[in-house]
């Protein structure tokens, strides 16, 4: 079904003659809305914002996307069907593409591997040499410009593509999406069809690890290190890294055309016996890369177009279903593919000597982690980019928390607000935009809890100041707060409770509501999302991580550190009926969470340098490490579930 949000007051209800149904986006130009004909057929509308209609260079600009879009073989757009005015305002009426973007698969759903990942590469290529064999230049090649429509990728926005003319090149201005701009569009110099191959790369890159090569924290930021660092390409291997890394050269006359591209992820060849890698080696100089050439090849443009889109998408129906090879291809279909890594990737993070242990399989990810300062007394924090992306400093944060799909950072900044609110930071990274939600007024404050699965909602434990039975300043626990990011919004729930004052709230296991510790039998009382307790589980024992990361992944059991048991002793419970349906022993030292349905993961304290995280069976036995640490530094980790096992 057309993913579209409702028409707002002041949307129109009609366009071209066409019914409104609702909005599919907007951006600098215009607002795209979803309309539907008498037949039931369904169109695309981008219609220019209100304040750029009396500007005459807005306009021409406007239209010229549908002059430009029209050059274009259809297969790998969606079709220019009309343009007209409504309301003195320009529209365009485009082919309705259903399917999410490039980057919303890979927030929503995790970042491509294998096969898929290769026909991605392939389809977006293919869609390139035609862009290109059209004299077109697209300038803003980026996931979120890429539908995955059901017949293969389809490239949008030709908002600010060019036709390929020494006049409309050269440009003084800096116009596109940093994080994938090419070093000559940063510098405003001329621009040909190695820019778009220098965007491929770097959206490959992004739908291979859910980051983009120069990072994303901010505009000056990302285009000096797209002018002057190496691309940091992740876990990205085989002949496609090989092709990436040179399609991200700094200087344009050494990366490969869309065509080249093409033929060696169809070829399957080594570089070094490649003559097309020597072509590129030996390319013209930049000035004359502005005019592609129209000679085929080795095989004619059109043959060449053909051949791939049969491969894209007829051979392998359904763009991004995962082939199943017949058993008599299994022998032979790993050739040239690079093998998952047999011991896990070893990384050390900054904050001090810790190692991480990363393998691709893993079912939950690290994505930030605390550090004692004990110089200042203080905790700094540290989070991921992305699911496997680098970590970063948050000194201005007393939390932060990255969302299950890698696309939002929680941070809870130092201090209230000028009108005094404590207030959560949310983020978002791949549009290098943050927005801050206000939460409750001084003296209350929050703290982060939990992402929801489906990094749509943040939970938030809301805390009261009060001085304890010495005189001294303590905190208690006085509600929760679930923050709705779509709507930046916040609910505040009072719980009138004293038997929960000593503890925080979680989730509970099916993110219905949540649940919290209450009583001094240490028994789970849950609560709906409106802050009426529902049930209750009595004498469960202490909760080792606290209600953060107890339960399954299923929901359907959580787990305790036993009722009167010693140390290592742990208990599994069944959370819909309350009844303990484990108990066994082990050399952890302090439950973390869940690795997956019949593993936990936990501390191991015991070592006599190292403190170290690791995954541990029902049987009580510890397998592989997940993180190392010595013993005098005190670090607090926070694993997440990666999308594919939640």
């Amino acid at each position: 079904m057309p993913n579209f949000t409702p028409l707002m007051p002041g949307d129109p209800q009609k366009l071209g003659g066409l019914e409104l149904l609702g909005k599919l986006g907007e951006g600098g130009q215009g607002v795209v809305y979803l309309a539907g004909t008498p037949m039931g057929a369904r169109m695309a509308i981008k219609w220019l914002r209100h304040e750029q209609s009396d500007d005459e260079d807005s306009v021409k600009r406007f239209l010229r996307e549908a002059e430009v879009a029209r050059r274009v073989a259809p297969f790998c757009t969606a079709t220019v069907l009309s343009t007209g005015v409504e309301q003195g305002r320009p529209y365009i009426m485009s082919e309705y593409v259903e399917g999410r973007s490039l980057e919303r698969i890979v927030r929503d759903d995790g970042p491509l591997t294998g096969g898929n990942l290769e026909r991605l590469a392939i389809g977006t290529a293919t869609a390139l040499a035609a862009i290109h064999e059209a004299n077109v230049v697209h300038r803003d090649f980026k996931p979120g410009n890429v539908i995955m429509g059901a017949g293969g990728p389809r490239v949008i926005d030709f908002g600010i593509a060019r036709t390929l003319s020494p006049a409309t090149m050269t440009s003084s201005t800096q116009i596109g999406t940093p994080a994938y701009m090419s070093p000559e569009q940063i510098m405003g110099q001329g621009l040909g069809p190695a820019t778009d191959m220098f965007s491929w790369a770097a959206t490959m890159v992004f739908a291979s690890c859910g980051r983009a090569p120069f990072g994303s924290d901010g505009t000056h930021a990302v285009m000096s290190r797209v002018l002057r660092n190496p691309p940091d390409l992740g876990s990205l291997g085989g002949r496609l890294r090989e092709l990436v890394q040179q399609c991200l050269a700094k200087d344009p006359a050494q990366r490969p055309t869309a065509k080249q591209v093409i033929l060696r992820l169809l070829r399957n060849a080594e570089p070094d016996s490649d003559p097309l890698v020597e072509g590129t080696k030996q390319a013209a100089p930049h000035a004359d890369r502005t005019r592609p050439s129209r000679r085929p090849i080795l095989i004619g443009a059109g043959a060449l177009i053909v051949a791939v889109v049969v491969v894209a998408g007829v051979v392998v129906p359904g763009w991004l279903r995962k082939p199943t090879p017949p058993p008599e291809l299994v022998a032979t279909s790993s050739k040239g593919a690079t093998p998952a890594p047999a011991t896990p990737v070893k990384t050390t993070l900054p904050g001090g000597s810790i190692t991480l242990y990363e393998l691709p399989s893993d079912p939950v990810t690290l994505t930030a982690y605390e550090v004692d300062d004990q110089k200042n007394d203080d905790d700094i924090d540290y989070a991921r980019q992305s699911l496997r992306g680098t970590f970063d400093k948050y000194p201005g944060n007393v939390e932060s928390l990255v969302s299950p799909n890698g696309r939002y950072l929680a941070g809870r900044p130092y201090g209230y607000t000028s009108d005094g609110y404590d207030s959560i930071l949310l983020s978002d990274r791949p549009a290098g935009s943050s927005f801050r939600v206000k939460t409750v007024r001084k003296p209350l404050d929050t703290a982060l809890r939990s992402w929801s699965k489906d990094s749509s909602k943040v939970l938030l434990n809301v805390n009261k100041k009060i001085k304890n039975k010495e005189g001294k300043d303590a905190w208690i626990t006085v509600g929760f707060a679930i923050i709705n990011v779509a709507e930046s919004k916040v609910s505040v729930i009072n719980v009138a409770d004293d038997s929960i004052r000593d503890s925080d709230f979680g989730w509970d296991g099916r993110e219905e509501g949540v649940v919290i510790v209450y009583g001094k039998d240490e028994g789970l009382r849950f609560f709906d999302a409106a802050g009426k307790p529902t049930r209750d589980i009595s004498g469960v024992g202490p909760l080792a991580s606290g209600t953060r990361d107890i339960f399954s992944p299923s929901g359907k059991t959580f787990v305790t550190d036993c009722p009167g048991g010693g140390d290592g002793d742990h208990c599994l419970w069944d959370a819909g009926t309350g009844h303990q349906v484990r108990k066994f022993s082990s050399d952890c030292d302090k439950v973390l969470g869940w690795y997956d349905e019949s593993r936990l993961y936990c501390w191991e304290l015991d070592n006599a340098t190292n403190d170290e995280v690791r995954v541990m069976g029902f049987d009580g036995k510890l397998t592989r490490r997940l993180l190392e640490a010595p013993d005098k530094l005190d670090v607090s980790p926070y694993f997440t579930a990666t999308p594919a096992r939640s």
